[in-house]
């Protein structure tokens, strides 16, 4: 069976729970999914082994969060090339927002420039923060994921 890991980090919770609703869709989709937090990966080691990544991270002033650039700059020691990659995460505010400027895109570009990933055909899922916790937030998740799973096993 294949797998996917989920990284991400979460400052007000809401990334987490995007995080565990993608691995809902990437179990319908009949592959195994592994969440973790980045505080909780001690070495790059324990992101080898996976058949497909999503990185997860919410955008703070238009930026990736400090804790995801050390992160990535950590996996660089590993060879992730061609492996399958996404990125997801909330936001707050609209104003001045382009998606462009969210993390999960920001993070993307980094793991297809300088990691040399394939990226998922569906880009990157940034959802505001109020969203994540409705229905229709944890649907977009959970297909996310489940396309994902598709993706992969395709």
């Amino acid at each position: 069976m294949k797998k996917v890991l989920i990284v991400h980090f979460s400052t007000r919770g809401k990334t987490e729970e995007m995080a565990n609703f993608i691995a809902e869709g990437i179990r319908f989709s009949g592959l195994q999914a592994v969440v973790k937090k980045i505080s909780d990966v001690r070495n790059s080691d324990e992101v080898v082994g996976y058949d497909g990544y999503i990185f997860g991270s919410p955008t703070i002033s238009l930026d990736i969060p400090n804790p995801v650039k050390i992160f990535l700059t950590k996996i660089k020691a590993i060879n992730l090339e061609n492996r399958l990659v996404g990125a997801f995460g909330p936001y707050l505010h609209d104003a001045s927002y382009q998606h462009s400027g969210h993390a999960p895109t920001l993070i993307l570009d980094v793991l297809q420039t300088e990691h040399k990933m394939t990226l998922f055909d569906l880009g990157a899922l940034a959802l505001k923060e109020e969203v994540v916790v409705t229905r229709e937030g944890m649907k977009a998740c959970q297909e996310y994921g489940r396309q994902f799973g598709q993706r992969l096993s395709a």
